[in-house]
């Protein structure tokens, strides 16, 4: 159902996300935080009691048992939801964004895009049929200062590009957890909901897009060798890859949730024959720029000094720490505008992670899975 959006605030819906999750929440504030949309239905959970009680605790309008209860019934309502969002377990994601595409309704999804790989290619076949805006939320893209390092990187300003240096560590899978106990970790280290990858989906997958995004530049092929430490594990919680770019650059990926100490170290280096750049998401504020033979340089979020997509991306005046709900706030607000184009007969701008780049992380796991697997070969991606 084609439905006006002008003079109003969108209407979305939120599947999984719960009580006792933690990023439904997230969606949940980011979704709201312009003002432009607020979350009105859901079905935050598998268990009917949890989902309704989860539902009141936010005052939802509407609370449904199951998501494909909540798609048919939005569906048909003249005040449906707008869009849905995806806050799941993996194993989820494609057939609730497939219940909700089939039914007209524009997805946002978490990543990684799906299960497996034969999933994630039908739902970008999917995608494709309906024509239908789908998001996935590399939320790390939204930070200001990484716009501004991308900015950079396309303006020439560290010249030709030689060597990518990326990181993501933490320390919360370290030792064995009782899944009754943690929610969070429960399906992280399953295979039959968390997938083929354990820590190489969970927060590998946000260092290759990372990576991709601010360099301009897809691996091209990558050497991996993942681990698990914790004995009984199914699934990697360290990993270490070596990485070719297109156009001769290459590469290091580390990732692991046993790093002992480690909060949310997400990092990146970037080195170029003029200059190199420096982010850590735990410092976001802050971007290093390195120039060859100068005193570095040190850019701040909301400086004057920054390009025009560097300025868009930050909402404070200089000085004014912004943060993890803001980069969420970033993606909604580029898609609730692309919303209202389509729904106004216009093409998309953008600015927010699309199926393809959800693809490209399925392929980038299953390459790594498989070059660990046959004891480091080289994968083409």
């Amino acid at each position: 159902m084609k439905r006006n959006m002008d003079g109003r605030r969108l209407r979305a819906g939120l599947v999984g996300g719960g009580r006792g999750a933690f990023i439904g929440a997230v969606h949940r504030m980011a979704v709201e935080l312009d003002g432009e949309a607020e979350v009105v239905a859901g079905a935050l959970s598998a268990d009917p009691q949890t989902a309704r009680a989860s539902a009141a605790a936010w005052h939802l309008q509407r609370s449904y048992d199951s998501y494909q209860e909540m798609a048919r019934a939005e569906a048909a309502r003249a005040d449906g939801i707008d869009f849905a969002i995806v806050a799941t377990p993996n194993h989820l994601h494609y057939p609730v964004a497939r219940a909700f595409l089939e039914k007209g309704i524009p997805v946002v999804c978490d990543k990684p895009l799906a299960h497996s790989l034969p999933d994630a290619e039908a739902l970008v076949q999917v995608v494709e049929r309906t024509g239908l805006l789908f998001a996935l939320t590399h939320n790390y893209t939204g930070y200001p200062m990484v716009r501004e390092a991308r900015e950079r990187i396309r303006r020439g300003e560290i010249g030709e590009l030689r060597k990518v240096v990326v990181e993501y560590h933490q320390d919360w899978l370290k030792d064995a957890l009782d899944p009754a106990a943690n929610k969070q970790a429960a399906w992280r280290v399953d295979p039959n909901r968390a997938g083929m990858g354990g820590c190489i989906a969970d927060i590998g997958s946000h260092a290759q897009h990372l990576l991709e995004y601010i360099a301009g530049r897809k691996i091209a092929s990558l050497c991996a060798d993942l681990t698990r430490f914790v004995p009984g594990r199914l699934l990697d919680d360290d990993a270490n890859i070596l990485l070719r770019l297109e156009g001769g650059g290459k590469g290091t990926l580390s990732c692991s949730q046993v790093a002992c100490g480690e909060e949310n170290a997400l990092g990146i280096r970037i080195y170029g024959s003029k200059a190199g750049l420096e982010w850590h998401q735990q410092e976001p504020n802050t971007l290093l720029l390195k120039p060859a033979g100068e005193p570095w340089r040190r850019l701040r979020t909301g400086g004057s000094q920054l390009s025009a997509e560097g300025q868009q991306a930050a909402r404070l005046p200089a000085g004014h720490p912004e943060g993890y709900l803001e980069a969420f706030a970033v993606l909604y607000r580029a898609v609730i505008a692309d919303l209202r184009r389509a729904a106004n007969g216009q093409g998309a701008q953008g600015g927010y992670p699309t199926v393809h780049d959800g693809l490209r992380g399925m392929r980038f796991i299953a390459a790594a899975v498989e070059s660990s697997a046959q004891g480091g070969r080289w994968f083409d991606l």
